[in-house]
């Protein structure tokens, strides 16, 4: 009975909300780990017969394994949402979600680089030779000109360069398309890219960015080459591709972009996301006060 409920859910999730696979995954593992609690502890395999009690042994449980608060909040919200599709379909009343709270976060503010350390990274630093180099330059010079996630990254298409329009069509969370504005001079740059990428032995002509053996990227590739091209640029821990995100957010805001208009290129679902740059800028705000006001 609780996995019939949960393919239900899993099918809603993915044919009306358009989750993506990955997406899909987190919540089947997460509801799926609930379930072989309850059924092992309490002889539970009826969902409506799940009390607030259940959750909550279950979350005590997770914690004392060390569980980050961060992890225990997602498979909190992963039954949040199965509870409201069981209400909302007329399963059942019960939500025993809304007697329980989620755990508090550390503050932990992204991490970005100095803006000299972005014009290293794009004017000075020597890229590799020939194809794969000239890929390498420009998963960074993409990440960093428009924000995207890696994973947007990795899902864009020739096609989605809208050329006379000076844009690109990014898809993000949940499906939803967003157009980023490209420069000129990066419009030039991949105009050059695709004429590289046609000369190759195996032409892929569907992802944008692509393997000399004509093999899409992968996840993995990306982190390594954005941490590659990082790390002799700045002693900061984090020098993955979400930093490069992060300066393209906290660089608007430096210099005067809306918060609104940010939140729309980061593709934020609500503002809520983005305020947490303003925070940096505030950090920064704080210190040039110190250093240069006489009662600073």
């Amino acid at each position: 009975m609780f996995d019939e409920r949960l393919s239900d859910f899993l099918q809603h999730l993915r044919f009306e909300k358009r989750y993506s696979p990955h997406t899909l995954t987190a919540y089947s593992r997460d509801i799926e780990q609930f379930r072989d609690y309850v059924l092992s502890e309490y002889n539970i395999d009826d969902i409506a017969l799940v009390s607030h009690f259940h959750i909550r042994s279950w979350l005590a449980g997770m914690k004392e394994e060390k569980n980050a608060a961060r992890t225990l909040n997602r498979k909190l919200s992963s039954l949040s949402a199965f509870f409201k599709h069981l209400r909302k379909t007329g399963y059942t009343d019960n939500n025993p979600i809304r007697k329980l709270h989620a755990q508090r976060l550390p503050e932990r503010l992204p991490s970005s680089l100095k803006e000299s350390d972005t014009r290293l990274l794009l004017e000075e630093v020597k890229f590799g030779d020939g194809f794969a180099g000239f890929t390498e330059r420009l998963i960074c010079e993409l990440l960093y000109a428009t924000g995207m996630r890696r994973n947007e990254l990795l899902q864009l298409k020739e096609q989605d360069i809208e050329w006379g329009l000076g844009q690109i069509r990014v898809l993000g969370k949940g499906n939803k398309e967003r157009l980023m504005p490209l420069s000129a001079a990066m419009l030039d740059t991949l105009r050059e890219y695709l004429q590289d990428k046609k000369q190759l032995e195996a032409y892929n002509d569907v992802f944008l960015l692509n393997l000399e053996n004509g093999k899409p990227l992968y996840a993995q590739y990306v982190y390594r080459t954005v941490k590659k091209y990082l790390s002799p640029l700045t002693t900061q821990k984090k020098k993955s591709p979400h930093v490069l995100r992060h300066s393209f957010a906290t660089h608007l805001l430096t210099n005067g972009a809306n918060i609104q208009a940010i939140k729309d290129l980061l593709g934020h679902s609500s503002l809520a996301a983005t305020q947490i740059y303003t925070h940096n800028n505030i950090d920064k705000l704080k210190e040039i006060h110190k250093q240069n006001h006489p009662r600073g």
